[in-house]
């Protein structure tokens, strides 16, 4: 049912269930996977060299470390490690926050017995460093203009590191490891997943940078936004981009996936969004979110029902 609100435009961009299902992503660059690849493998050859220590910040059900390690280029990423208040986790999950940055753990995770690392990804929140800038309509943008060090590559560096760092820490783990990411993570999630086959199944929670063509030309709030107006300046947005499109990455992926995607969102236009889910080729389930990045009357109760799908999708970890 469409929503009241004041936005400019329709977060829904006239599209149906049917035609988000339809939405393909967009042409594959000839050394895509080429380019990818290569970065992975130089970011398994950090030594991420993981130190913990008692944090201040609590959770009702599990025991949290402050977490620091390295990733590609020396950057220290920092977050946080939970852990099973009694007993050894029996598997381990990498989080992946929105581009509003995290300042403390999630409460609602979906698994009592794992262990999740929670890095803040580099220049946002705790991993805060110049010159890059926290605020996402700037952070979106550093060094845009250079294929090899634009900002997003580096986060999903920070992603693969952290999956380093969580092995290093409990080796007993490999095998069983999940990722869960939320918009900017979940979008960084698909570019990551895409080649990790350390990371066994995976979900992405209104996944950001699907199908950039499309996300530079519907109109939209926040990141999509600064893009946007940079584009109309810049020329070449696209030739960077093209790298950067988590629909694209999403072929790529073969662990099983679980999607949360909206029909209605002003931050994450819907397109982007299901052509991410729509480009994975294997193993995958879809949960319809009546919004994303708003708040409507049924979010709570949605959010209960994605909880409990995951406690069972991650089950077999």
């Amino acid at each position: 049912m469409p929503f009241t609100h004041k936005y400019p435009f329709d977060p829904s961009y006239g599209y149906s269930l049917d035609d988000l299902r339809a939405v393909a992503p967009p042409p594959e660059p000839a050394d895509f996977a080429a380019f990818w690849t290569a970065r992975y493998h130089r970011a398994l050859g950090v030594v991420p060299n993981p130190r913990l220590r008692s944090s201040s910040d609590a959770h009702p059900r599990f025991q949290v470390h402050d977490l620091e390690y390295a990733s590609t280029d020396g950057f220290p990423i920092r977050g946080w490690l939970l852990t099973p208040r009694d007993g050894l986790p029996r598997r381990g999950f990498v989080l992946g926050h929105g581009y509003g940055g995290i300042e403390c753990p999630p409460l609602n995770l979906p698994r009592a017995d794992g262990a999740y690392l929670v890095p803040c990804f580099r220049g946002l929140s705790r991993s805060r460093r110049p010159p890059i800038s926290p605020d996402p309509n700037w952070h979106v943008l550093h060094d845009l203009d250079q294929r090899d060090r634009y900002i997003l590559g580096g986060c999903v560096d920070d992603v693969w590191t952290g999956v380093s760092a969580l092995l290093g820490i409990f080796p007993e783990l490999a095998g069983h490891l999940g990722y869960l990411g939320l918009s900017f993570g979940g979008g960084i999630g698909a570019l990551a997943l895409a080649w990790d086959e350390r990371i066994a199944r995976g979900h992405l929670n209104v996944p950001s940078f699907g199908h950039q063509p499309l996300r530079l030309r519907l109109p939209s709030t926040g990141s999509a936004a600064a893009l946007q107006r940079y584009a109309r300046t810049a020329g070449g947005v696209l030739d960077t981009l093209a790298y950067y499109d988590s629909a694209i990455a999403a072929r790529h992926i073969r662990s099983p996936m679980q999607v949360a995607a909206a029909v209605f969102d002003p931050a994450v236009a819907p397109p982007g969004q299901f052509a991410v889910y729509n480009a994975i080729p294997g193993d995958k389930r879809l949960f319809v979110l009546e919004a994303g990045h708003f708040d409507y009357p049924g979010r709570a109760r949605q959010e209960q029902q994605l909880l409990a799908e995951l406690w069972a999708f991650f089950a077999p970890l």
